[in-house]
C-alpha cells in the first residue's frame, strides 16, 4: 500500500490551464460511445478537483459521470464546484475510491484518467478488470506524466536522497517508477483485445512567474514531500530553499518567461464488441 499525500487543490489549480491541455487533446482522440445504451455511463479514476471530469460533460451531455478519487480535499472541491445535474441533463458525481483497488460498479461505456495512474503502483495489471467492465464498443483511455527523468524531478530525487534529508525523507522524492513507455501500453491493451492507439507528446509550457517550476510542482510532485514535512514550518522553508536554487539554474529564467518542458503518454482502447 502507499502512502497518501495531502493534497491542495487550489494550489493544484493553479496552473489549470496548462494541466488541461493533455485532457482535451486525449479527449478528441476518444471515439464515439456505444449507442445501445441512453444515457452513457463515464467513470473518471482519480478525478482530482473535477475540473476536468466536468469536460466530459460537454462531450455528452446526457451521460451519467461519476469522479472516484482518494484525496478527500479533491473530492470536497469537485463536490462543492460540480456535482449535480449538468446543463444537458445528465448527472455528475463524486465517490471516494483508491485507484490500486477499484473495480467498476456497473457496465461504463467510457473509463477514463487523467494524470493519476503515475501514483498507483502496478496499474496496468488493473487494466483487464477495467476493459472488462466497459460495454462492447466502450473505450478505456489514460494520460500520465512521462517527465520523470527531468530535472524538475530527478533533483527532487536527488536532494531528498542527500545526506541531509535522506533520513527524514527517505524515498518521497522518487515515487514514480510505475509508468510504462507508450509502446509498452500499446501492447498490453492489444494483448486485452482492444483497439488500441498509444502516443507520447512533449508540451513546451512557457510559464510566468516568480519560480513558477516550483510553484508547479507544489501541485503534484511535491506534495508527499510537504506532506512528510508539515508541522516543521523551519525544515519546509530550508527544504523549498534548496530545491529552488536547483530548479533556477536548471530552468533559467527568460525574457518572456520560464520555458518547462513536459513530457506525457497516452493510451486510448476500444473494447471490441
Amino acid at each position: 500500500m502507499y502512502s497518501v499525500p495531502t493534497w491542495d487543490p487550489q494550489q493544484y489549480l493553479r496552473h489549470a490551464g496548462h494541466r488541461t491541455r493533455p485532457f482535451l487533446d486525449m479527449l478528441a482522440r476518444i471515439p464515439q460511445l456505444p449507442s445501445g445504451r441512453r444515457p452513457p455511463r463515464i467513470a473518471d479514476i482519480g478525478c482530482g478537483p473535477g475540473n476536468v471530469t466536468v469536460l466530459l460533460a460537454d462531450r455528452w451531455p446526457d451521460a451519467r459521470i461519476t469522479g472516484f478519487d482518494l484525496s478527500p480535499e479533491m473530492l470536497a472541491q469537485a463536490q462543492k464546484e460540480y456535482a449535480g445535474t449538468t446543463a444537458g441533463g445528465g448527472w455528475l458525481d463524486f465517490r471516494p475510491a483508491d485507484a490500486a483497488h477499484w473495480t467498476p460498479d456497473d457496465q461504463y461505456d467510457l473509463i477514463v484518467s487523467n494524470a493519476a495512474l503515475q501514483w498507483v503502483p502496478n496499474h496496468p495489471e488493473s487494466f483487464k478488470v477495467w476493459i472488462d467492465g466497459l460495454t462492447p464498443g466502450g473505450t478505456f483511455a489514460f494520460q500520465v506524466p512521462g517527465n520523470f527523468t527531468a530535472p524538475s524531478h530527478a533533483l527532487l530525487g536527488e536532494l531528498c536522497e542527500s545526506p541531509r534529508w535522506r533520513s527524514r525523507l527517505g524515498d518521497h522524492g522518487r515515487r514514480f517508477v510505475h509508468i510504462l513507455e507508450p509502446a509498452e501500453y500499446l501492447t498490453r491493451l492489444a494483448a486485452l483485445g482492444c483497439d488500441a492507439d498509444a502516443w507520447e507528446t512533449t508540451y513546451l509550457q512557457l510559464l510566468g512567474g516568480e519560480d513558477p517550476v516550483l510553484d508547479w510542482v507544489k501541485g503534484t510532485a511535491l506534495r508527499p514531500v510537504l506532506t512528510e514535512l508539515a508541522g516543521d514550518p523551519d525544515a519546509t522553508a530550508r527544504f523549498l530553499d534548496e530545491y529552488r536554487e536547483l530548479l533556477r539554474r536548471a530552468y533559467p529564467r527568460g525574457p518572456h518567461g520560464t520555458v518547462f518542458p513536459f513530457r506525457r503518454i497516452f493510451a486510448v482502447a476500444r473494447k471490441v464488441s
